[in-house]
């Protein structure tokens, strides 16, 4: 597996392209709007051919370029049925000022537990509402990658005051399914940096009261 990351739009969202066997990749969450943003990520992709299309969550932000991206290639494009209504509700009111996403593009729905197969890796979707409804995450158990939208950050979790947002689901989601996962796992959030699990199981204040300072053994001696 080879990574690239392109940050786009206003909002500083990660879009990741994600290179599997030989010469296919995927896409999570081409999230670019204009013509500058758009020509970084063809050019991360190159030569290589996309196969799919996957999202974690329905946010203007991260579906700018989904469109664009299905007619230029015919990707099949993978996401939560229940971000559906996410999506029409920015529809009409679009995101802090900027403007509504094209959605002009066909959705393959996925739930808890899906496998999503294409550039000779498997995606397993983790239903994480909270963020919104239908966020997920997608991890790659063969790679100890995981892609994590907007639902956990190096240092903090997706905000929740936005339409659909709830933080009792959000902390739900996060405490019990992605914490107790392989402390190894790399996390690739929709805007930041990277981090891992572990990282984030000692670290992260909003998770404090959970926090199990011998994931790292340094930080016992402190």
């Amino acid at each position: 597996m080879e990574i690239k990351v392109i940050t786009v739009n206003l909002l500083q969202e990660n879009t990741w392209v994600v290179r599997g066997q030989g010469d296919s990749c995927v896409l999570i969450d081409p999230g670019y709007r204009n013509d500058a943003d758009r020509r970084q990520v063809l050019d991360a992709i190159g030569s290589l051919k996309p196969e799919a299309v996957l999202l974690t969550h329905g946010h203007p932000d991260h579906i700018y370029g989904v469109a664009d991206l299905q007619r230029l290639c015919g990707l099949p494009v993978y996401m939560s049925p229940e971000d559906v209504k996410t999506m029409e509700y920015f529809d009409r009111v679009g995101k802090f000022g900027l403007p509504v996403a094209d959605r002009n593009f066909s959705i393959t729905p996925v739930a808890d537990g899906s496998i999503v197969e294409a550039a000779g890796l498997k995606f397993r979707v983790i239903s994480t509402p909270g963020h919104s409804p239908g966020s997920v995450c997608w991890l790659c158990e063969d790679e100890a990658v995981m892609f994590t939208g907007d639902t956990l950050f190096a240092g903090a979790i997706g905000r929740t005051d936005l339409i659909y947002g709830d933080y009792d689901d959000e902390i739900r989601s996060i405490m019990e399914k992605l914490v107790f996962l392989d402390g190894g796992i790399l996390i690739c959030p929709g805007h930041g940096g990277t981090s891992t699990i572990g990282t984030e199981r000692v670290s992260n204040p909003f998770l404090e009261p959970f926090n199990e300072r011998e994931e790292i053994p340094e930080l016992n001696e402190l």
